[in-house]
């Protein structure tokens, strides 16, 4: 589909001189394909919200959305009129039993519209092509960055509204409890990362890579590999095995990003090889695909610890 591309955009960003962010491209029989990083105006601020829409069969467009919270969902069928789009899925991670409404329509580049919340909450948004995220070059790493002092908190914030729980001592990052997400002061464009953490039975956690992608962390020893289990991209990318240890061992991830393209490798084993991040996983800092993040580890779903957390930047 792509190769029926009508218009190219690049934008160069200021802060990864060696990435040109070029506009995913506009399909030329149907405009509103393709995919799209969203914005849900709230009471309390801003929300990330993700579609894609895509042909399926001769003249049905189907599509997956990713809420403020959860995973990728599907959209058996979308109403796509002209420049409008409708569509409906059942309600999931949201409070509520109505379904998800969404109604939307292209004007120029971007697309906006409301979502009818299951809770019956109705919201305006906003939407602009998602980017392709796409490097002149290949990267030349810098410096490696060790991103945790030995017994302070320096060099990280507590972010989510909750109190605070981390604390660190020895060179060890630890949340004794469900609380607050941490996120690294700095931020941050391609780059590769080692990271260590344990966890107890039936915990559960993430790092968020520029605070927009999860991969997940989980107890998932033993069981086969799924896009929402032990080292996969939250509802988009399934591990090819699960390579968890037994709770309460020291693991590792070893992760390279550039641009959108993921490598993952859990324990010493490469379970994810190259392959691209489609978009924002729920509980993403934003939709601003194409900016440096931060680091973000989840502290919201049980005890964990990391350690020996090693950021070297592309250059």
């Amino acid at each position: 589909m792509w190769r029926q591309a009508v218009a190219l955009v690049a934008l160069l960003v200021p802060s990864s001189p060696t990435r040109t962010i070029v506009s995913r491209p506009a399909v030329a029989d149907e405009p509103v394909l393709g995919q799209w990083d969203i914005t849900i105006r709230m009471p309390d601020g801003e929300r990330p919200s993700w579609l894609e829409l895509s042909h399926s069969g001769r003249d049905v467009v189907v599509g997956q959305f990713v809420g403020i919270v959860g995973s990728a969902r599907p959209i058996s069928r979308v109403v796509v009129s002209g420049d409008s789009l409708h569509f409906t899925i059942p309600p999931q991670w949201e409070s509520g039993n109505g379904d998800l409404t969404v109604d939307g329509r292209l004007t120029g580049d971007r697309l906006a519209g409301s979502m009818t919340l299951p809770d019956g909450k109705r919201y305006d948004w906003s939407g602009v092509r998602a980017p392709l995220m796409k490097r002149d070059h290949a990267p030349k790493w810098g410096t490696p960055i060790r991103l945790l002092h030995a017994n302070d908190l320096g060099g990280w914030r507590a972010v989510g509204g909750e109190p605070n729980q981390w604390e660190v001592a020895n060179g060890v990052l630890r949340s004794p409890h469900s609380g607050a997400n941490i996120q690294t002061a700095q931020t941050f464009g391609d780059f590769k990362l080692h990271i260590e953490f344990r966890y107890p039975a039936g915990s559960n956690s993430g790092v968020y890579l520029h605070g927009r992608h999860e991969v997940q962390i989980q107890d998932d020893y033993g069981l086969e590999p799924a896009n929402d289990r032990f080292s996969g991209v939250y509802g988009f990318i399934a591990p090819s095995e699960i390579a968890a240890k037994r709770p309460g061992e020291w693991q590792s991830f070893d992760i390279t990003l550039i641009g959108r393209m993921l490598t993952v490798v859990a324990n010493g084993k490469r379970v994810i090889c190259d392959q691209a991040i489609p978009g924002i996983t729920g509980g993403a800092i934003d939709s601003n695909e194409g900016a440096p993040g931060p680091l973000l580890l989840q502290g919201d779903h049980g005890p964990i610890e990391f350690r020996n957390i090693t950021l070297t930047p592309a250059r």
